[in-house]
């Protein structure tokens, strides 16, 4: 074994959540591949090999772990603001793998050529973009199969499958079993008939309580809200065809299983796979908080206590709502910004069907917010918003509606942030903090923050800016923490 071998290896005899969905171990000698910490007996290490990513290891003539479930591995989230081309890619086929891929489209829409495209993507994972992707839906199949009831066919569909006898096929190639004999070994999932319950892992440890603080006071009424320990929000996604398709989730939290729960509305089956990414991108769940701690651990020295291990930045679940949330709290108060969005969703909200008391409201689109024209102001001003500030929306209405950014991974988070500062009304603390929490920039850094200067006193804000730049690149994560330490 040579020394990359060694040490992970050594990670997986030792069980170390730190690895967890870093690499994974295929195991000659059962056919299998398991995440670093399974729990089945260790096997030797000259029956051992690493693989980067899940996709590499089926490759490999491997299949996944019926105990561990490397279906359940924690993501990677991106180290800084030029996420790999890769990885960026990686991301898009994940988070919409039910999606119909053509590698020439992926790479347009990444901005360079198929066949850079598939050099990189092959140095970086050991596969093809459509290995990797069938890798994606085979994974989620596999544990719709075994964490729900429902139906074969119903579980291909939603897997991004084209056909029930494709996805028999290719699940008993790749898996040596066919679905239904898994859906057998699983036993019964007990899983109600309208909704879909589903897991996805973390790196512990995670802040939740802190986490659901922060979105319980930027929470919209009729949108979302947090209770009884958990986060639930309507929901309203287009499928394939453009037809909108509403429902609703609800998730909580499962320490002693390092995951979170994932209960989704079965209207919202086909858009499945985006509405997990979403929910991955809104709790954070690519974090290496180990990695984060490391680097902001001086902090402590500045304000005892602030940089706490475990904080997740909070992302969102709507881009465009947040762009706009982030517009509404410019130079006021949480509970004011609050006021203004529960009023705005009151007015130009769409109203959805969820069979949830007080949720009955998506966010404004913005193509409702464009189709105000020259209206916007007398539209929005009735509702305390200025008329300054009700352009600014529609400006950012148009880009949104026009497609000039990716929000779903595409993008560079510092062009985003370029691109935004363009828009009459946004600045740069408007900007950072879209990036921090539409696009989950890890670096995003809105220096001239009043609860910064309010944490870092007596610095001025260029002195907080140059003191940032050890924290990178989690200066996102600076942000956040700090943020909490004030609440706390």
């Amino acid at each position: 074994m040579n020394d990359d071998q060694r040490a992970c290896y050594a990670a997986f005899k030792a069980k170390d959540v730190r690895f967890d969905g870093r690499f994974f171990v295929g195991v000659a000698s059962t056919g299998i591949y398991c995440r670093p910490v399974c729990l089945a007996r260790l096997p030797k290490p000259e029956n051992c090999s690493f693989h980067p990513s899940a996709a590499a290891a089926e490759q490999a003539g491997f299949r996944p772990c019926l105990l561990c479930r490397p279906e359940l591995a924690p993501g990677n989230a991106p180290l800084d603001a030029a996420a790999s081309l890769a990885q960026r890619a990686a991301r898009l086929l994940e988070d919409h793998c039910a999606s119909e891929h053509r590698v020439d489209e992926l790479a347009r829409r990444l901005g360079c050529s198929d066949r850079h495209l598939r050099r990189v993507f092959a140095a970086a994972y050991h596969v093809t973009p459509i290995q990797y992707l069938q890798t994606c839906r085979l994974l989620l199949a596999k544990q719709l199969l075994t964490d729900s009831a429902l139906p074969v066919i119903d579980v291909a569909m939603a897997a991004g499958f084209g056909s029930l006898r494709r996805f028999n096929a290719l699940f008993a190639r790749q898996y040596r079993m066919a679905p239904s004999a898994l859906r057998r070994q699983a036993g019964p999932s007990g899983a109600a008939a309208d909704a879909v319950t589903l897991a996805l892992g973390y790196r512990p440890p995670y802040r939740w309580e802190a986490q659901l603080a922060f979105l319980a006071a930027r929470a919209i009424p009729g949108v979302e809200q947090v209770a009884d320990g958990e986060y639930r929000r309507a929901v309203c996604l287009p499928d394939a065809a453009g037809k909108p398709l509403s429902g609703w989730l609800r998730v909580g939290h499962r320490p002693e299983k390092r995951v979170l729960t994932v209960a989704v509305d079965a209207a919202l089956l086909p858009v499945l796979p985006r509405v997990l990414a979403r929910v991955r991108h809104l709790f954070d769940l690519g974090c290496d908080p180990d990695a984060v701690y490391e680097t902001l651990a001086p902090i402590n020295a500045l304000r005892p206590g602030a940089v706490v291990l475990g904080t997740r930045l909070p992302g969102c679940f709507d881009p465009f709502e947040m762009a706009v949330r982030a517009v509404l709290g410019q130079q006021i108060t949480v509970k004011a910004a609050a006021t203004l969005a529960t009023r705005l969703v009151a007015a130009h909200g769409i109203p959805v069907v969820t069979g949830i008391a007080g949720l009955s409201h998506v966010f404004p689109s913005p193509q409702g917010i464009v189709a105000l024209g020259d209206g916007v102001g007398d539209a929005l001003g009735g509702l305390g918003i200025t008329g300054a500030r009700a352009r600014t929306i529609q400006a950012l209405a148009r880009l949104f509606a026009d497609g000039a950014i990716d929000w779903d991974g595409g993008a560079e988070p510092a062009a985003v942030v370029e691109t935004l500062q363009r828009v009459p009304g946004i600045g740069p603390w408007t900007a950072q903090y879209i990036a921090l929490r539409a696009l989950g920039w890890p670096d995003a850094f809105p220096h001239a923050d009043y609860g910064l200067g309010q944490a870092l006193a007596p610095r001025t804000p260029r002195e907080i800016l140059a003191l940032a730049e050890a924290w990178r690149p989690w200066r996102g994560y600076a942000t956040i923490n700090l943020w909490h330490s004030l609440a706390a």
